[in-house]
């Protein structure tokens, strides 16, 4: 059995989490992209079960597919972040971004600009921000482990409902807000977690109405410090 070191053992967990987590947010499965990609179902099981790391020419495939940098999948191009960012700087006119604010906490019926507790900012891009309102959220809490970590920030655009699949942050009977996968059905909705750990919760329409169950807003991207 081949041994891996440390870092190559982490670039693979860190890989499946970054593809799991794209394809959970985007709502897609190991089968849209096989039939997309025209990469081997096995070979893909091994990349969201950690178990392998993409070639070169996958790699960037899926970077694509996710329209993402490959360095927002794959460690091992960590580098191609830097050069873009040396690059920007010094031979090319920066580009403009929008300053967002990142939220330790929000709650429902509390306009996002009335939030005092702005613990950081973020910056998106202006194209995105012609899309809608957005802020950041710091996550506290494993539920959503290993797509998204205690103390990760996620990126939120905000608005009252969300389709089956997306990932959300809802505010459940008045209390601090948590980022859960939604799953609709026509008498009610489940709030899903992603750590096995963690029970699925399931609320009729009575219940969303009475408790109430509150969507503020959809997880589109995900910001992680190392």
């Amino acid at each position: 059995m081949a041994k891996y070191s440390p870092q190559e053992i982490e670039n693979r967990k860190y890989f499946a989490e970054r593809l799991n987590y794209l394809s959970q947010t985007n709502n897609k499965k190991q089968i849209d992209l096989h039939r997309d990609l025209g990469i081997p179902k096995s070979t893909l099981t091994g990349y969201f079960k950690g178990r392998s790391l993409p070639n070169p020419g996958n790699l960037q495939k899926i970077a694509d597919y996710f329209n993402v940098l490959k360095s927002e999948l794959d460690l091992r191009f960590a580098e191609e972040k830097f050069d873009l960012i040396e690059k920007n700087n010094s031979t090319t006119p920066k580009r403009k971004g929008v300053k967002i604010p990142v939220l330790g906490e929000v709650a429902a019926g509390v306009p996002i600009e009335a939030i005092e507790d702005i613990i950081d900012y973020e910056e998106i891009t202006e194209e995105m921000a012609s899309r809608g309102d957005f802020f950041g959220l710091k996550i506290k809490g494993d539920s959503m482990e290993p797509a998204i970590m205690n103390g990760d920030v996620v990126i939120v655009r905000q608005q009252p409902d969300a389709e089956s699949g997306d990932t959300v942050i809802v505010v459940v009977n008045g209390d601090s807000a948590t980022c859960k996968k939604i799953k609709k059905h026509a008498n009610g909705l489940m709030l899903i977690p992603i750590n096995p750990n963690y029970e699925t919760t399931f609320y009729s329409n009575e219940e969303i109405t009475t408790i109430p169950i509150v969507i503020i807003g959809k997880v589109v991207e995900l910001r992680r410090q190392f």
